[in-house]
């Protein structure tokens, strides 16, 4: 079986074919941060239109480069959910052309499945049962993935995910946009003790996160003294270890909790260095493994999304000839696969 897969849900433009045997033929991407970066954050109206110029020839290309022709393909996966409407709407609005001009069968895909999907691209993916840390710039989940299709939440956030914690610390600290990354590499000249920020909701029972706490105390940390480039680096590298030692401490209760032993890392924030060097140490005193994409795989790419249409084109899934796509969707709601 081979698929066409499209990613449309924010500010990245992407297209990937994948096959079941012969695995991932092609996957282009582009990503809008340049056109973003002025504004410091994503404007949705910007986003879609650039997707209206980008998704088609990404598509082309990636069947260009995967020898692949409209009448060798099974069928079509889109991400439709979560995510900016206007962006999902592009992507869906293509998928679902392309599937009735060709007469093939559409499927509208979760974005968070896809994450949870994405080690399964490497030559080495985790086996079933594990839990898996989801950590991205709008979402910081623990979930019990017993199979492809059953999950179950164990912990979220309530408030700021870890991403969004990353991302507005960047901005406080006047770093560009997309924030994260630079937060990351601006903390590896920071002195590590220097400063201190809390662990949010790390003393209490359960696996629920809170990260607005902590981007309080950043911002009182900002005012109290003259931002000098050593300062800002400190409270850069305490930033990042305040919410690696949060992630890492949940993520081993979440195994401890589920018996499992085997711990998924997916989204844009499981590729940070400081938080995968931490989950190695800290699962390794658990007895335990820990799985990642590859770091191109971390952030949104359609590769992930025909992962997760594939299995779900295989199980006789499919949308209709309507267009799917929703700004907000639920991961429990999502149908399971057939036995």
């Amino acid at each position: 079986m081979r698929v066409l897969a499209i990613e449309s849900s924010c500010d990245e433009s992407a297209a990937a074919v994948l096959d079941e045997g012969a695995g991932l033929l092609a996957h282009e991407l582009y990503s809008q941060i340049e056109l973003h970066r002025a504004y410091g954050g994503v404007v949705p109206e910007l986003a879609s239109r650039d997707h209206v110029r980008r998704l088609l020839p990404l598509v082309e290309t990636a069947l260009a480069r995967a020898a692949t022709r409209p009448e060798d393909l099974d069928g079509i996966a889109y991400t439709a959910g979560p995510g900016l409407m206007g962006a999902l709407l592009t992507g869906a609005a293509l998928a679902s052309s392309l599937a009735y001009a060709w007469r093939l069968p559409a499927i509208g895909v979760h974005h968070l499945e896809g994450h949870l999907l994405a080690p399964l691209l490497e030559s080495d993916p985790p086996p079933f049962p594990h839990v898996a840390l989801l950590v991205s710039g709008g979402h910081t989940q623990l979930i019990e993935v017993a199979a492809i299709g059953s999950y179950r939440l164990l912990g979220e956030t309530r408030d700021d995910a870890a991403g969004e914690a990353f991302d507005k610390t960047a901005k406080l600290l006047g770093l560009p946009y997309p924030g994260g990354p630079q937060l990351a590499a601006l903390a590896t000249r920071g002195t590590h003790g220097a400063l201190s920020f809390p662990r949010p909701m790390l003393e209490r029972p359960g696996l629920e996160f809170s990260f607005s706490g902590l981007k309080t105390a950043v911002l009182h940390a900002v005012r109290a003294g003259e931002l000098t480039e050593r300062r800002r680096a400190d409270i850069a590298r305490a930033v990042e270890e305040a919410i690696v030692d949060t992630l890492a401490a949940k993520a081993m209760r979440a195994l401890d909790y589920t018996g499992l032993t085997t711990l998924v890392v997916s989204g844009g924030v499981g590729a940070n260095r400081a938080l995968r060097a931490r989950l190695e140490t800290s699962a390794g005193a658990h007895g335990a493994r820990v799985y990642y994409p590859r770091v191109e795989f971390c952030t949104d790419n359609a590769a992930m999304i025909a992962v997760a249409g594939l299995a779900r084109l295989r199980a006789g899934q499919h949308a209709g000839l309507g267009i799917e796509a929703r700004a907000q969707w639920p991961l429990d709601s999502l149908p399971p696969l057939a036995a």
